[in-house]
């Protein structure tokens, strides 16, 4: 019998079994945990810390009923808790984490700010995400919002982060239109933008009937 070849043997790597539901999935697809501290469940977003990973359908649904239902104790076949918030913990995490690589993209030079430059960029079919400021004015946002919706396929919009907090994170003032350029740190930021749909909505309500 032949060996498995190693692209095989990597992409089952990448696949874990939800504590949840019992389906096995793509990594990306799910959340680590592993017992921190006196027993209490933590998340591992980095999927680095040490211990015995518990895996987690990247919603809030499936984190509260892990969570209410003792389903990470059955798991790690010890005593372990899950604190009653652990899902909004979640959501707060993957925040920072988001904000935290766009500004490594920034430095990297995978980002571009402001109007001109977002909508040459996806003029030219350049961009992966468009990013814009929960409270930026309509009127850019609609503009460049149909523009990526002539690309094929449309590209995709992010509005959780208010213009303060994507100025924090980019080290500049008033930040309404950013596109994150395509190419690996854009994939590797999308992975962590999927996972937090699953939390929250990636748009505002407002937004919904626009453009």
């Amino acid at each position: 019998m032949s060996e498995p070849r190693a692209s095989t043997l990597a992409a089952a790597e990448r696949e874990r079994r939800d504590i949840v539901t019992g389906e096995v999935m793509d990594e990306a697809r799910l959340i680590r945990f592993v017992s921190g501290p006196g027993g209490l469940v933590a998340p591992d977003l980095a999927r680095k810390l040490p211990g015995r990973g518990l895996w987690v359908a990247a919603d809030r649904a499936s984190v509260e009923t892990a969570a209410k239902k003792g389903l990470f104790a059955r798991a790690a076949k010890a005593k372990v808790q899950a604190p009653p918030d652990l899902a909004n913990l979640v959501e707060s995490l993957l925040k920072r984490r988001l904000l935290s690589g766009l500004g490594l993209a920034r430095r990297s030079g995978d980002l571009t700010s402001g109007f001109e430059k977002v909508s040459a960029a996806i003029t030219v079919g350049k961009v992966a995400w468009l990013i814009e400021a929960s409270d930026g004015a309509a009127d850019g946002r609609r503009k460049l919002w149909g523009k990526t919706r002539k690309q094929s396929p449309p590209t995709p919009i992010f509005g959780v982060f208010d213009a303060a907090e994507l100025g924090l994170a980019l080290g500049a003032e008033n930040v309404i239109h950013t596109a994150f350029l395509a190419g690996r740190a854009a994939d590797r930021w999308a992975q962590d933008a999927l996972r937090l749909s699953g939390f929250c909505p990636l748009l505002p309500e407002s937004w919904r009937e626009e453009p």
